[in-house]
């Protein structure tokens, strides 16, 4: 029976399912141009109204997935871990985690994205570290996870290539927010990168996509279902983005405070959460036989040295200047360095994630489009924390940046630290686990 994409947009409008045939002949003609933007954007229109259920939404992750190149990783010994975060505040988890987890002899092979807006990316911080370099060949990556147990690397341009078009698209046609269609984006670039295990990070709180905690727990279901239904031992988290992860907003910044953490010297949320998550990527790489053997791993692997050394050889391995990592003097540091004093008093209730982050990219540290460049010494270190007790006069933060109207951004930091007079109860930065 011929298909018209007419009859799957009417099918899909009036609450009804549609069928893996139906959905492979979405994806695969709209990545082949076969299917019109005005079409697709009808579709996925009809899914935010109507949703799907977890078959169909298993069939639309399998179907982008296989809309281009698939990575296959067989070449690599074990059970190969990869993390995903959707997207937050000074979240240098993976260049932590992935040391520590390589170090306790997990497989770790990732793939990473850059900072847009908002949020930081991965591969910008690791091109903070001079020579460091992100383009490998599937070849190399294999070769790289065999030899020293981690490897970081961008999506290759060929990789779900029907992502690319339809998130482009929701972007500009108002139906990103929707479960079923975040859920598939996410799960689809993960599948197609090839890893038996993924450990998803999911954030809640102003600096992240999802602002409640109830939202966030509904995506990280929806993507663990789907992960597990396509033959993936899937798992969650879901953490705090109700202020930013650790001191350090910035790329070198952060990738400093990754160095610091490795050496024992790490912010209390920022150990806490690749604590918990390196124990259950070990689980889920069969490393160790429970998560209290995983805590004690990681944490053996901060106290030897052994994670640091590890990001050092990771460095090392992609063309990067290791000695960075042993002495971080040597990252360059931004002309002014601003320090940014309260005029209140009380204890710290909360600080605005998507403020920081914003003031971050105004100051040189992100992009506010694709075509922006960074300045790798730009960024924001926070002297308080939620909980924390402010004198008036104290430093709120330190500001770092190479620009000079800057003014309105300081003041803009200044606000993001929100003040109580009642002592405030830091919450733990793991409020669950879904698996």
């Amino acid at each position: 029976m011929l298909m018209r994409m007419v009859d799957i947009i009417e099918k899909k409008r009036d609450g009804g399912s549609l069928s893996k045939e139906e959905i492979d002949f979405f994806v695969q003609g709209y990545a082949k141009g076969e299917i019109p933007d005005y079409q697709a954007s009808a579709l996925c229109m009809a899914v935010v109204f109507q949703g799907m259920n977890r078959d169909e939404i298993a069939n639309l992750t399998d179907s982008m997935m296989h809309s281009g190149d698939t990575i296959d990783l067989s070449g690599i010994a074990g059970l190969k871990v990869d993390k995903h975060s959707t997207g937050g505040v000074g979240d240098k988890t993976s260049l932590v985690l992935g040391p520590l987890v390589a170090a306790c002899g997990g497989k770790v092979a990732k793939m990473s994205g850059r900072g847009l807006g908002h949020t930081g990316g991965t591969l910008d911080k690791m091109e903070s570290i001079p020579g460091m370099r992100i383009g490998l060949t599937e070849e190399e990556f294999i070769n790289q996870v065999n030899t020293i147990g981690i490897a970081i690397m961008g999506q290759t341009a060929s990789l779900d290539p029907a992502d690319k078009k339809l998130y482009a698209l929701r972007d500009v046609t108002g139906t990103v927010e929707s479960i079923p269609l975040i859920s598939s984006s996410i799960m689809s670039k993960k599948l197609a990168s090839g890893s038996d295990c993924i450990l998803l990070d999911v954030k809640f709180g102003s600096g992240a996509f999802m602002k409640t905690f109830e939202k966030a727990r509904e995506l990280a279901v929806a993507m663990v279902k789907i992960g597990n239904t396509l033959g993936r031992d899937t798992r969650a988290i879901l953490t705090d983005m109700d202020q930013p992860l650790g001191l350090a907003v910035g790329n070198s910044l952060e990738v400093k405070e990754a160095i610091k953490t490795l050496s024992g010297h790490g912010p209390k949320d920022l150990v806490s959460l690749v604590t918990e998550a390196g124990a259950i990527m070990l689980e889920q790489g069969k490393v160790v036989s429970n998560h209290e053997e995983g805590v004690r791993k990681i944490k053996a692997a901060i106290a030897d040295g052994s994670g640091l050394r590890k990001l050092a050889e990771l460095v090392k391995a992609q063309g990067g200047d290791c000695t960075y990592i042993y002495d971080p003097s040597q990252f360059p540091v931004a002309k002014r360095e601003i320090e940014i004093r309260s005029t209140y008093e009380g204890y710290i209730e909360r600080i605005d994630s998507l403020a920081i982050g914003v003031s971050a990219m105004k100051l040189g540290a992100g992009r506010a489009t694709m075509d922006d460049v960074i300045d790798m010494s730009a960024g924001i270190l926070l002297n308080k924390k939620v909980g924390d007790r402010v004198s008036y006069g104290d430093v709120l933060a330190t500001a770092y940046t190479n620009k000079d109207d800057v003014d309105g951004v300081l003041i803009d930091i200044h606000d993001a630290f929100k003040l109580s007079e009642k002592a405030i109860k830091p919450q733990p930065i793991v409020h669950d686990y879904v698996r």
